[in-house]
């Protein structure tokens, strides 16, 4: 499209008849063609056009594209100069327009019926332009294929063309929501050890941790579409763009920032990411949340500073280790918590859990595992052979297990061997082969008190000996020459007597006579000191020794309130010196619960009754 500057006071009138419209600055004839002003394009424009086409005019060597743009605004921005239109303007001959057919309209496109030049129209060829102006008068007034219509002019063949389509409108973007940090993004790289080789059971950062202020996801505003055209030239209206609701997002831990950049969700704290895939609320806690489960493909094993949260389920061989740990799904691989509640919400098949001092709670079945705290409770619904321990044992129904505890509370056992300072079981029972055994432990204090005996007798040693040490000690220095220096060097010391000149000679010929006794004297403190500290070291133990004793007079209990089945309860005496009994190696439970070398007292045997004992 050709332009020229546009014309203030222009050598050629405009265009006859627009006169009488009041357009006559829309369409002006230059000297080499039709031009249009841009600052009239649109309706002004339109009109004056359509005065031409009703006037029996068209434009020859017509620009289409630049037509629709000045009457629709379709088609890019052709600037702020005089757009050249077309070359010239002719009147439309009624003979010629005898030759033009009807245009048959139909889904939103035109269709005409082209003839050979001989077929009735004298030899003479139909032009572009021509038809362009007969359309527009039929209401074809969009979308003209000028191509395909001179193609067809030019074929000279008897067919039927579509000469114009209507133009779709084109679809705006919706508003979406876009990531903006790269905290949130997770490495799933192989952890790399100290020792530089990489282990391939665990992923490098699963869980990232995002930093407070940090901008995690930017809401982008929809971007309008575009109108299309119907052939008559209807504008049709894109749909609206879809907005999203950045806010709907915010969480516990999350909030909007608005800025001149954007609309921006941020952390307000520092912790770990979560989804809520229900509500699709992003939160920040303390917690680590996962909703894919453990498995060599998602996470890997896992090693964690803070508490866990798990939704799906843990695989078998995986590990999590961490601090407080929650599993809604099964668990067939391992459990490590270094503090804090464990709590396993569906069952434990196959698998183990750990707890370093805290509460190991499964609300579902635990199936040939090993549960264990070392200082914490153990709070189970069912039990099927398994190896359990801890300090309070609580299980609703156990069968074929090994049960370790100070104290242990069981709804029903069948074929378990149970062993704790206090049993209280409401039934208890074989199960099939396996016999139904109880121990009562018991501390034994044979050895500690004969420890505390021998280490009584080095205390008192010790503090013989000190006091000998000490009256020896005040016998040196009861001497009066030594007694006389002492008092005087004192003095000397404290600036309490300020000695002269005449009389400093004989205070060092005094120091003199009495060095070998000070040595002597200084020699015998150290062995007081000696022995004293001995004594006090003693002493310590021997406190340490009696303070373990004293729980050995705690009493000992078995309470079963029901008994169906061959059913033995002894005693069973454990050292003080090897530590809490249940803070053992699961192998090494199931050996000895299950030892027939256990010489304990026989409290009871037999299939039926019910036990009450205490020591």
């Amino acid at each position: 499209m050709s332009t020229v500057s546009p014309a203030v006071n222009s050598p050629h009138p405009p265009i006859g008849g627009l006169d009488a419209l009041g357009l006559e600055h829309c369409i002006y004839r230059q000297d080499d063609g039709i031009y249009a002003d841009p600052s009239t394009l649109g309706p002004p424009f339109l009109a004056a056009f359509e005065h031409l086409m009703r006037a029996d005019y068209y434009f020859t060597e017509l620009d289409y594209a630049l037509l629709l743009k000045a009457i629709y605004n379709h088609g890019p921005d052709p600037g702020k100069s005089m757009l050249r239109l077309a070359y010239g303007v002719e009147s439309f001959d009624p003979a010629r327009r005898a030759m033009f057919k009807d245009v048959k309209l139909a889904n939103g496109a035109a269709l005409y019926h082209f003839e050979p030049p001989d077929a009735g129209s004298g030899g003479a060829a139909l032009t572009v332009d021509e038809l362009v102006a007969h359309l527009w008068q039929k209401g074809v007034r969009f979308g003209v294929d000028v191509a395909a219509v001179r193609a067809a002019i030019a074929g000279g063949q008897s067919e039927t063309v579509t000469v114009a389509r209507r133009l779709p409108p084109e679809p705006g973007q919706d508003a979406r929501i876009v990531e903006v940090s790269q905290q949130i993004h997770r490495s799933d790289a192989p952890r790399q050890l100290a020792n530089g080789k990489l282990d391939l059971m665990a992923f490098q950062n699963r869980f990232p941790q995002i930093t407070a202020g940090a901008r995690l996801l930017q809401k982008l505003p929809a971007t309008p579409g575009k109108a299309g055209f119907e052939i008559s030239g209807a504008r049709i209206a894109p749909a609206a763009p879809g907005d999203v609701d950045l806010g709907a997002m915010v969480g516990q831990g999350t909030a909007i920032e608005n800025g001149a950049d954007g609309q921006f969700l941020v952390a307000q704290r520092t912790g770990y990411l979560d989804v809520d895939p229900a509500s699709g609320k992003i939160s920040i806690g303390d917690k680590i949340i996962s909703r894919d489960g453990v498995s060599s493909r998602t996470t890997g094993n896992l090693q964690l500073t803070g508490d866990y949260e798990e939704f799906g389920e843990v695989q078998e061989l995986r590990e999590i280790e961490g601090e407080g740990i929650t599993i809604h799904g099964d668990v067939y691989g391992h459990i490590v918590s270094r503090g804090g509640d464990v709590v396993l919400n569906r069952n434990l098949v196959g698998g183990t859990a750990h707890n370093a001092e805290g509460l190991i709670r499964i609300v579902g079945i635990a199936s040939n595992a090993i549960v264990q705290s070392r200082r914490g409770d153990v709070d189970m619904a069912r039990a099927d052979n398994c190896v359990i321990s801890g300090n309070r044992v609580r299980i609703e129904h156990a069968v074929n297990c090994e049960i370790m505890g100070d104290e242990v509370r069981i709804g029903h056992a069948e074929g378990c061997a149970i062993a704790a300072r206090r049993i209280n079981a409401s039934q208890v029972g074989p199960r099939k082969q396996t016999e139904m055994v109880l121990y009562a432990l018991r501390p034994d204090s044979d050895e500690i008190d004969r420890v505390i005996a021998l280490m009584s007798a080095r205390v008192n040693d010790f503090a013989a000996i000190a006091l000998r040490h000490k009256a020896e000690m005040e016998a040196m220095t009861a001497e009066p020459e030594v007694r006389r220096y002492v008092l005087l060097a004192s003095k000397v010391r404290k600036k309490e007597l300020i000695l002269t000149a005449e009389q400093l000679p004989q205070f060092q010929k005094m120091a003199l006579a009495v060095g070998p006794a000070l040595k002597a004297i200084a020699k015998v403190q150290l062995d007081v000191k000696a022995a004293e500290t001995e004594r006090d070291a003693g002493q310590a133990l021997v406190d340490q020794l009696l303070e373990q004793r004293r729980s050995c007079d705690t009493a000992s209990q078995v309470e079963i309130a029901a008994i169906d089945g061959d059913t033995t309860v002894r005693t069973w005496k454990f050292k003080l010196h090897d530590g809490t009994p249940h803070d053992l190696p699961a192998k090494d439970i199931k050996a000895r619960m299950r030892a027939t070398g256990i010489a304990g007292e026989l409290i009871f045997s037999g299939v039926e009754g019910s036990v009450e004992w205490s020591s």
